[in-house]
């Protein structure tokens, strides 16, 4: 497997409230994981790192996830102390009320591959030069979508499209959307809503299927979303299965 993470702070924004990983643990079992903060000049970058550094720790530091069982328990009672962590940092920093962050992230071993969200960060699986979304945004949007007030088409320049029903640190208790996916892919991608709102995901694969490095890949997505306005930070994390 060979794997890249990149992250930028666009053009328009002066700082960058992403954060992104990628982290083997003692079994070289893999986590990716990227988090978009939100709440105030400098909030949302502290409740994302929050969230990529407790769940990054604490996955490099584990002989092994376990089986499938175990690595979604883990997800949960993870993502429950990342709450925890940024609603106790609101409530000893009042300057902070309201700070939050996304987090999609995904786990690679060899016998199951796992996804996991929370917000409107992206998840993706690549296969036979198709990609998919494999995660869910919990948006206003998105629901109005699935209820049928809103078309597809109506959703991608809706003016509430960012407001977020579902952000860690919003709220006492939070479950992660957890989806069990085939590992028998290509690739893996994850990346903030900076990508996924400058680019469709048919742009984002014709990139992905090009013949360079992973990093030069990362490079000319997050070229392709500065080039169109670099309107947000963009993080992307992504790895290509069955290379040595």
């Amino acid at each position: 497997m060979r794997y890249a993470y990149l992250t930028d702070p666009g053009i328009l924004r002066d700082h960058n409230e992403d954060n992104v990983i990628i982290v083997e643990n003692k079994s070289k079992e893999i986590l990716l994981a990227v988090a978009d903060g939100m709440g105030g000049h400098l909030c949302g970058e502290i409740a994302s790192s929050i969230a990529i550094t407790h769940i990054a720790d604490k996955f490099r530091t584990l002989i092994t996830i376990g089986n499938k069982e175990d690595a979604e328990k883990w997800i949960q009672s993870t993502v429950s102390e990342i709450n925890a962590l940024i609603y106790k940092y609101t409530e000893d920093h009042p300057d902070a009320l309201g700070m939050g962050t996304t987090l999609v992230c995904s786990i690679v071993t060899k016998d199951f591959l796992l996804y996991g969200n929370i917000g409107d960060s992206s998840g993706f699986a690549i296969k036979d030069n198709k990609i998919q979304k494999i995660t869910k945004d919990h948006t206003l949007v998105s629901l109005l979508v699935k209820s049928g007030d809103l078309t597809e088409e109506e959703a991608e320049h809706h003016p509430k499209k960012n407001v977020l029903l579902k952000a860690l640190g919003a709220t006492t208790t939070v479950d992660m959307d957890i989806f069990d996916v085939d590992p028998n892919i290509d690739g893996i991608l994850l990346c903030s809503d900076g990508m996924t709102n400058m680019l469709s995901k048919e742009q984002i694969l014709e990139i992905i299927k090009e013949d360079r490095s992973i990093e030069s890949k990362l490079q000319k997505l997050i070229f392709k979303c500065n080039n169109r306005g670099g309107t947000d930070n963009v993080s992307v994390a992504y790895l290509e299965r069955g290379v040595e």
